[in-house]
């Protein structure tokens, strides 16, 4: 099994790591072919609008709808990846390029700047254990329909959640040692 990492921007090399260190092998996805064989795609943090046009530019955009919606690519959106895959943005641009995939509503750098980045533990369904979670200006889930699964909660709200074959965390497993979010992801793709 083959999982691709989205490689516009953001943090491409750690989810590769990641999914390494899972035992599973990892494709930076940069155009359409390379879409092709991968039975998951991490949508990593950056900036949300910059990913949302890149991949409407290189052709990308329409061909993850399409196999996601046909259920033959999982994906898992960290950050300003679950404001790309967000059915709904409370606080986007005009025109925000989006994904709109996921049955929920978000709400872009819910927790303030880059300088109010922070980590905290958070409990994640189905883990034995609290996971830390670091937060940079991340968005919080506002509104998630019944067909969503809150994951992980904080008290400014749902900040993990999953919804068939999409997985969104509004924080970067990717920067801490812990494989248990990736390991969550790689068993939705089997």
């Amino acid at each position: 099994m083959k999982i691709g990492v989205l490689s516009v921007q953001g943090a491409v090399t750690e989810h590769i790591r990641h999914l390494e260190r899972c035992g599973v092998g990892a494709v930076a996805v940069k155009n359409r072919e390379s879409l092709n064989g991968i039975s998951g795609l991490i949508i990593p943090g950056g900036e949300s609008t910059t990913i949302g046009k890149l991949i409407e530019t290189f052709g990308l955009a329409d061909l993850i709808r399409e196999r996601n919606r046909q259920g033959s690519l999982a994906v898992f959106g960290t950050c300003a990846g679950m404001v790309l895959i967000a059915r709904d943005i409370i606080d986007g641009i005009k025109g925000q390029p989006k994904l709109g995939l996921m049955d929920i509503t978000v709400q872009r750098n819910a927790f303030g700047r880059q300088k109010e980045s922070f980590e905290t533990e958070v409990e994640f369904k189905s883990f034995d254990a609290p996971l830390t979670a670091v937060f940079i200006r991340a968005p919080i889930i506002e509104k998630a329909s019944p067909e969503v699964e809150p994951l992980a909660n904080m008290p400014e709200g749902i900040v993990a959640a999953r919804q068939g074959n999409l997985l969104a965390t509004s924080f970067h497993p990717e920067l801490t040692d812990d494989l248990r979010v990736h390991q969550y992801f790689i068993r939705m793709c089997k």
